[in-house]
């Protein structure tokens, strides 16, 4: 198959278990609502802190395709590993 095609659908994967995983996160440990959390974790600064607890996930996409045999798209979940990296780097600076 397409390299390029299986890394792309890698990120997707990569970005879309981030996005689950962070909101996990929020629905099991916040008492808040999803919007109520994300405002509260704005004003005091720990958008980054969230974005990396939602990256753990990542770590069973990543591995669950090196099981399988699918290392192009076990490289897709790095890349969009290494930018929730760059971004939490983003929140944490400025």
């Amino acid at each position: 198959m397409n390299t390029k095609k299986e890394i792309l659908i890698g990120f997707i994967v990569g970005i879309i278990a981030n996005a689950i995983g962070t909101l996990l996160y929020i629905l099991i440990f916040s008492d808040l609502s999803i919007t109520e959390t994300y405002k509260a974790a704005v004003r005091q600064e720990h958008v980054g802190s969230l974005l990396a607890l939602g990256a753990i996930l990542n770590l069973v996409a990543f591995f669950g395709f090196l099981k399988i045999k699918r290392d192009t798209r076990a490289k897709g979940v790095l890349i969009a590993t290494i930018l929730t990296a760059f971004v939490i780097l983003y929140y944490k600076v400025f």
